[in-house]
């Protein structure tokens, strides 16, 4: 990886700080409880620099445009474009000269646009944060904390650092944004020997996270490039962003087709040199003059002007049809890539799955087990104590607009109870709380007390471990029991079987109380045990058939995710991406392997669990070194990174800004199938540049095919350069842009992705665009010949008809390559008969007197020349149809 920015300061303390003993890291960033002095800290500013993500200095927007002229066609163009003018053909040279212009100012905006991430990262940090200086509780701008400040959290805080905690009373963070987890991350202040992931260093906090619950301090470690959230800003700084497979194409293609056209240009000048001087032609300078002229003329008829423009148009194209379908383009090529997208990593989380925790399942001690029936006067006295606990014993809320309030598994509840026909405000009016114990990561229990039927009751729920540890008794049939070794050891079991199935569980109980007891801590014991609540994050409905298609379209998917092996495998299994032999690794067990070994192994890994940002990049990385196109998902801040090295990055609408600036594409309804929809366009999208770019070469060669012919029976050139620029700029633009309006093939969800290395003219592009011309060559040539009975001017005159005309018609066989334009649906597309009709009124233009002159038209050009033209370009009409039959019946026997 490239050198960061920000190099390692001395007093940044190193990444294993979790590991040390409190006092160690006190010792190291030089602090203590009652923090730094106001010079201290002011000094350390001074030296480490402000508490902020700092970026590479960007390239120059000259740079970026004067590098856009390092293409070979456009070196050639821009030859042609000065030679024009030094000939006295300003026209000519302005056109050519304003397109390459146009291309070259979309390909700036488009690279200054993608450069926005960073700046959505740096927008995370905290505004401003409680410090404890010189002993004194003070606020003080985010950006100037130092390592060795002591911070103090409360609830609804943004992080501003890095650090280890000091203090954490039932601290909760969210850490979403960074380990992908729906579940807020409980935090204490404990030592750690182990080596752990990130979301499970759980005495430390990270920059940019939220605190939703409780309150802590923690003691500064790391600023600005060295937090968590910094590391991500290197890696998106350092991330490379991928060529499209088109990209690459048209580059090598353009690299070769410039120095084929030098080439042939040269050869064409030597030949007519060698012939002016060996032949003692009078009026040297003219004749050499001409034969410049010539070998220009052949440059112009090569190059497809309006390429890069067209291929442009196309894809903006793909992107209104992929807007319909939920899924918003942020950069044009991905439109393409996705076409030929072979592996789609995708994070778990919100992806996926829905994002928010479900009841799923529970289980009572008489056995009972499934789904509540949503009838509350049917339920049992067990059923019914079981979702007065979850509701009462519980501090989340959902307003009436909708919007859930707490934690995401205690929402899970009050909304389970409310689609069980309970609802949970009801409860919480007919029983309030009367006092309360509550939740503490160290007991991991919550209790609240309450009046119900009479009775005061503590209701407590928390970890099934400690809830059964500490229960005595059971309810049963809505009567109390002894808790037997059997009844424990089935609920235990039972435990299990949801644990492996990666459902999150939770136990309940409740303690009678005397009336005016006050409660503490001791009087959680001796419950009566009531049963246990499974839950989960469940995959969305539409996922399951999305995975499928997905399959059928040859591309495999991966999930990737901040989440534990166990539950990332068991979702995994469920909708169809971990099949019997596919494995499943955690970022601790990547990071162990090989580049050998994990090559080796690539295609059976199915699931990533835990992972860090630098996992998810190596992972990408993987596939693309194999050959794959890779498409990669995610909301987060931590999917950033990977996002932008992807060769797609595909944000979820509901994500972080951070992530939808670094991605090429964004889901608006966070639907994965919107995925494979995308995928088909991007097909189809593919399919219609092809078509476009075949329609272009066909026009071409047919073009140079004339030229060559005419240079060696020593005719006139055939075409002026200002004819050809009409041709390939004007008239060629227009049909080439409606064959990128066709259809999907019906097939093409049914075939394999194709090969990124397959070149612009692989399977039958390259024939189409040969005989077609060929047929296109050969009636132009005809023309020719027929005018020249009657005059050179009259011969070229023929000779543009013909052209415009065959090439304007060949649009109905570009359509496809092995279908004929009836068998494809003639009036499926629209478009191209208006585009055929446009560009036959644009030749009725050139013929109008006043500008018949500037397209060498002579006025002796009539019905009787129009007819022959129009004849013989039908003609090739028609042959090119009959041939596609010919070579479909062959390749049909083969």
């Amino acid at each position: 990886m490239e050198e960061k920015v920000a190099e390692k300061t001395a007093s940044q303390v190193k990444n294993s700080v979790y590991q040390q003993k409190l006092a160690a890291v006190y010792q190291e960033t030089k602090t203590q409880p009652e923090g730094l002095t106001t010079q201290e800290a002011k000094e350390r500013v001074e030296k480490d620099g402000y508490n902020e993500l700092k970026a590479k200095k960007k390239e120059s927007v000259l740079k970026l445009f004067l590098e856009t002229f390092k293409d070979a066609m456009v070196i050639v163009l821009l030859i042609v474009s000065v030679v024009q003018l030094l000939m006295g053909s300003p026209l000519e040279s302005i056109i050519i000269f304003a397109v390459l212009l146009l291309n070259s100012v979309v390909s700036v905006v488009q690279t200054k646009k993608a450069e926005s991430s960073l700046d959505a990262l740096r927008q995370l940090s905290a505004p401003m944060a409680k410090v404890v200086r010189s002993g004194e509780k003070i606020s003080v701008p985010a950006r100037e904390l130092v390592v060795g400040d002591i911070v103090l959290l409360d609830a609804g805080d943004y992080v501003p650092a890095d650090g280890r905690l000091t203090e954490a009373g039932t601290l909760k963070i969210d850490e979403g944004m960074l380990t992908g987890e729906s579940v807020p991350a409980e935090k204490e202040v404990v030592d750690l020997t182990k080596e752990v992931p990130v979301g499970d260093r759980v005495n430390m906090v990270h920059s940019g996270t939220l605190v939703v619950y409780g309150r802590g301090a923690f003691i500064v470690t790391s600023t600005g490039n060295q937090t968590e959230i910094g590391q991500v800003a290197d890696l998106l700084e350092n991330a490379t962003s991928s060529v499209t497979p088109l990209q690459r194409n048209l580059d090598k293609f353009s690299k070769k087709l410039g120095i084929a056209i030098l080439i042939l240009s040269l050869v064409i000048l030597g030949i007519q040199v060698a012939r002016i001087f060996l032949e003692g032609q009078q009026d040297v300078s003219k004749d050499l003059l001409n034969a410049f002229m010539f070998a220009v003329a052949v440059a112009v008829a090569a190059i497809p002007e309006a390429l890069q423009s067209i291929v442009t148009i196309v894809l903006s194209l793909g992107t209104k049809r992929m807007a319909k379908r939920n899924a918003i383009i942020r950069k044009l090529p991905a439109v393409e890539t996705l076409g030929s997208t072979s592996i789609i990593c995708t994070d778990k989380t919100g992806t996926l799955t829905q994002n928010k925790m479900t009841i799923v399942d529970f289980y009572l001690p008489n056995g009972k087990t499934g789904e509540f029936n949503p009838q509350p006067e049917t339920w049992s006295k067990d059923e019914e104590r079981l979702i007065q606990i979850s509701v009462l014993a519980n501090d989340a809320s959902i307003s009436e607009e909708g919007q859930e309030l707490g934690d995401p598994t205690e929402v899970a509840m009050v909304s389970f109870s409310d689609k069980v026909n309970q609802p949970f405000e009801q409860l919480r009016k007919k029983y309030p709380r009367q006092a309360e114990l509550p939740f503490d990561s160290d007991r991991k229990l919550m209790s609240t007390v309450h009046t119900i039927d009479g009775k005061r009751m503590l209701l407590t729920k928390g970890g099934p471990d400690i809830v059964f540890s500490r229960s005595k008794q059971v309810l049963i049939n809505g009567e109390v029991q002894p808790l037997t070794t059997e009844i424990l050891d089935q609920m235990k079991k039972q435990n299990e079987a949801f644990s492996n199935r990666a459902l999150r569980v939770l136990a309940f109980g409740y303690k009678l109380l005397e009336e005016q007891h006050e409660v503490s801590l001791d009087d959680e014991n001796d419950f009566v045990l009531v049963g246990i609540l499974a839950m989960i994050d469940p995959p969305r409905e539409a996922v399951f058939q999305a995975v499928a298609d997905a399959k059928s379209a040859g591309i495999k998917t991966v999930m990737i995710t901040g989440d534990h092996k166990t539950t990332a495998s068991a979702i995994a299994k469920e909708i169809g991406i971990f099949a019997d032999g596919d494995m499943a690794l955690t970022g601790q067990e990547l990071d162990a392997l090989s580049e050998e070994k994990l090559n080796a192994d690539l295609e059976k890994i199915s699931v990533y669990a835990r992972v860090s940002p630098e996992n998810k990049i190596r992972i990408v990385r993987a596939w693309q070194n194999k050959g794959h196109v890779s498409a990669m998902t995610g909301d987060g801040v931590n999917d950033a990174p990977a996002l932008k090295q992807a060769d797609i990055g595909i944000a979820m609408g509901s994500g972080t800004d951070v992530a939808k600036d670094a991605a090429a594409m964004v889901l608006t309804d966070d639907n994965f199938v919107s995925i494979v929809q995308a995928v088909e366009v991007g097909r189809n999208v593919y399919d219609n540049i092809k078509k476009a770019i075949a329609y272009l070469f066909a026009g071409n060669l047919g073009a140079i095919i004339a030229i060559i012919v005419a240079l060696l029976m020593n005719w006139v050139n055939p075409f002026t350069a200002l004819q050809l620029l009409f041709i390939n700029l004007v008239n060629d633009s227009i049909p080439a842009i409606a064959l990128g309006m066709e259809k999907s093939e019906p097939n093409v969800m049914k075939r394999k992705p194709r090969d990124p290395n397959e070149g612009i003219f692989a399977g039958q592009t390259l024939l189409s665009v040969v005989y077609r011309g060929i047929l296109i060559g050969a009636a132009v040539i005809v023309a020719q010949f027929i005018g020249l009975q009657d005059s050179a001017e009259m011969g070229v005159a023929m000779a543009f008809s013909t052209l415009i005309l065959s090439r304007t018609l060949q649009t109905f066989p570009a359509r496809s390559n092995v279908q004929t334009a009836i068998g494809a649906g003639f009036f499926q597309n629209k478009t191209v008969i208006y585009a055929v009709l446009f560009c036959s009124a644009l030749y009725g233009v050139a013929l109008l007197p006043g500008l018949r002159e500037v397209f060498s038209i002579p006025a002796s050009f009539g019905f009787h020349q129009f007819g022959i033209a129009f004849g013989l370009a039908f003609l090739a009409m028609i042959l090119m149809e009959l041939t596609k039959l010919v070579l479909r019946k062959k390749v049909e026997q083969v």
